[in-house]
């Protein structure tokens, strides 16, 4: 399969994509850590996945410089775009800031930039991990 050219996905599609992405990260995190219970997979999974948590996670990026100017751009465009679909349990801003990490993330994958998606998905998970601590 032959990945689309990510400069012509909108933010919303690179979020969609972003998400599963993510999604997939946290879940083999969780599967290495032991865990097999589907409710405590979905409990736990939730610290990492939340729109809570996803803004956290870009807060902690621009605190610690994490995204180059391309990455920022990224989700920029994830973040200001406009979406059908409202927050269920969260602000709209923390909700939007999520959906700009997911494009991130839909970015990384999109543009096959593996070796950096790897890395962004590996801090985040420790960086959760850190705050839960």
């Amino acid at each position: 399969m032959t990945r689309a050219n990510y400069q012509q996905i909108n933010g919303i599609a690179l979020a969609y994509i972003g998400d599963a992405i993510w999604e997939v990260f946290v879940r083999e995190h969780l599967l290495e850590l032991g865990l097999t219970k589907p409710n405590k997979l979905q409990r736990t999974a939730t610290h990492y996945v939340s729109a809570k948590a996803q803004a956290f996670l870009i807060k902690q990026m621009e605190v610690q410089d994490k995204l180059n100017e391309a990455e920022w751009t990224f989700f920029k465009k994830g973040r200001n775009a406009k979406s059908h679909t409202s927050a269920k349990n969260t602000a709209v801003i923390t909700y939007r800031i999520s959906t700009g990490f997911e494009a991130l993330f839909g970015y990384l994958y999109t543009s096959e930039q593996d070796d950096r998606l790897k890395e962004l998905a590996q801090w985040c998970i420790e960086t959760v991990e850190a705050d839960r601590a």
